[in-house]
């Protein structure tokens, strides 16, 4: 059914100096590779889909894994490497990267920040929530998650995402390693297993020569979004989840980040 439906894909180019927020991904040093050979595969923070490498520790996630189809293999490291995994390419197939991380916090001591951060993730109602509840518009926290994702080509890289159970999360509808992608990249967003209709997708694009483009679309009411896309150029897509917190950690607000990361092949 995910294909029989219109898909909203208008966008809305921006520049990247407008983006603000810092950004988690997952980037394997080669997104194409044979099975059998080695994979390098870097956690990344940053802005503008340019950032820095983070070392592997388990404290700072709750999953971290493999997955092709129904198989999960937790992904296995030392303390302090860097790429945070090694490991070997398994049978010919799409491979999908898993991340979730622990609870991070922010202190925002300035109402502005906070305004700047909800307007860009396209949440017009925070400042009206934020006042109603009573809370201050100085010196107020954060907490923060990432669900994130990334697919590589083993070999033939033939096969499908899915949903994987992440708290919030994109699902790849299309394959863009398979031979017959038409190049048009349609995913759907979830919260807690239910489709994000209306959600921003925030699209990064960085070209062969390292140039960045970042354009914005929207999920229709089926929370899927189309999406255009270039062949060799890789991609992160981004969605955020921001709401009320419940947890007695004295943060008011809690967001969530979903993202997927891909290449498009040759």
């Amino acid at each position: 059914m995910y294909f029989s439906r219109f898909i909203l894909a208008a966008a809305l180019s921006i520049p990247a100096a407008a983006s603000s927020a810092h950004e988690f991904w997952i980037e394997p040093q080669r997104f194409q590779v044979e099975s059998g050979e080695d994979m390098a595969i870097d956690l990344k923070n940053g802005q503008n889909f340019v950032g820095t490498r983070l070392s592997y520790f388990q404290n700072q996630f709750t999953r971290f894994e493999l997955a092709q189809g129904d198989t999960l293999i937790p992904a296995e490291g030392r303390t302090g490497d860097r790429p945070a995994l090694k490991a070997t390419a398994p049978q010919d197939g799409l491979l999908v990267i898993l991340h979730e991380s622990t609870p991070s916090r922010l202190k925002y001591t300035e109402w502005a920040k906070f305004a700047k951060f909800a307007a860009h993730k396209d949440f017009p109602n925070a400042e009206a929530d934020h006042t109603a509840a009573g809370w201050p518009r100085e010196d107020f926290r954060e907490s923060y998650t990432r669900h994130v994702k990334a697919l590589m080509s083993v070999g033939t890289g033939e096969g499908a995402d899915q949903k994987y159970g992440m708290e919030t999360e994109f699902v790849a509808l299309t394959n863009p390693y398979s031979d017959d992608f038409d190049g048009t990249m349609r995913v759907q967003v979830f919260f807690k297993d239910t489709p994000r209709a209306d959600a921003q997708v925030e699209v990064f694009e960085r070209a062969p020569d390292e140039t960045v483009a970042i354009t914005l679309y929207r999920t229709n009411d089926e929370g899927i979004a189309s999406i255009p896309v270039k062949p060799a150029h890789t991609y992160l897509f981004d969605a955020v989840v921001l709401q009320p917190h419940t947890a007695d950690d004295k943060s008011v607000w809690q967001t969530l980040w979903a993202a997927l990361t891909f290449q498009v092949a040759k």
